[in-house]
């Protein structure tokens, strides 16, 4: 990364200057009250955040679309490291709807302590490459990244906006025994996504008829949540300046059209060393 006024961090975690209240990061980990009742979704950027933001927000709407359809996701669930986070948050009433990609060692203190529900989405991170590639490119943070290979090394390194993926998912997944804490993966979502739904409604203890449930399915279609975004105007000003796309593809696999086989070969053995010791099963990454 090149400009260091651009990409301050936070315990060695790099953010983006006009994006990211670090001051407040640098704060929140003391500071900041989760109340019992806040739902949380928790990610690593690229793995489906906007997917989970639309299926809980039907899920708490009984499956009636007109809130997606009228509301952004950064107002439903407003990111707490952003610099709009805090405005939005502070006034809410419970129960509260939050969004971080925060790593578990910058998340606030109180939510370990509080009976706040947390989600935890996990992709392929070899599609989350690709789909983070794309994605970052627009803020210029480094003028090497319009290479894929250049990002693809600085993304191994840990040297990205929000660090390493290894370090996020191993970080939080040291939570998955708790009763508050749910873990899914974007692959399960395409595999069967009633399946998510309902897993997901059990979690929350929220009870839908079966035709609720099936509005849910319907309108957390990607088609018709990219045709929602389109119509409330979705990015933020400063995204939208700068084209940032928040949806492209939705896709599984995407990175088989962009790794070299010395890549795949590269990526595989660090994965290997990253995640030994953790349940494979867990990740079922090369199944769609």
């Amino acid at each position: 990364m090149e400009d260091p006024d651009e990409v301050p961090s936070v315990k060695g975690i790099p953010f983006i200057q006009k994006i990211h209240n670090v001051e407040a990061i640098e704060k929140m980990y003391d500071e900041f009250e989760v109340r019992d009742k806040d739902v949380i979704i928790m990610t690593y950027p690229k793995s489906g955040t906007h997917w989970m933001i639309d299926i809980i927000s039907l899920i708490y709407s009984n499956g009636d679309p007109s809130w997606i359809k009228s509301v952004p996701a950064w107002k439903r669930f407003p990111w707490i490291e952003m610099k709009n986070g805090f405005e939005l948050i502070k006034n809410k009433e419970d129960p509260r709807f939050l969004t971080s990609h925060l790593p578990v060692h910058l998340f606030p203190k109180s939510y370990f302590s509080s009976k706040a529900k947390m989600i935890y989405i996990a992709r392929n991170p070899r599609d989350v490459i690709v789909s983070y590639y794309h994605f970052i490119n627009p803020f210029a943070l480094d003028s090497s990244w319009s290479a894929f290979e250049n990002f693809f090394e600085s993304f191994l390194r840990g040297n990205v906006v929000y660090g390493s993926w290894f370090d996020h998912i191993k970080g939080w997944l040291s939570m998955r025994n708790s009763e508050k804490f749910l873990f899914l993966t974007y692959e399960e979502l395409h595999q069967d996504l009633k399946v998510s739904v309902e897993k997901i409604c059990r979690f929350l203890r929220k009870k839908l008829s079966e035709e609720e449930i099936s509005s849910v399915l319907e309108n957390a279609s990607f088609q018709v949540m990219e045709k929602h975004r389109l119509e409330n105007n979705e990015s933020i000003e400063y995204l939208r300046r700068n084209q940032v796309v928040l949806m492209r593809k939705g896709i599984c696999g995407e990175w088989k059209n962009y790794f070299t086989v010395a890549q795949m070969e590269t990526f595989n053995k660090l994965y290997q060393e990253k995640m030994e010791g953790l349940d494979q099963d867990l990740f079922p990454w090369n199944q769609c």
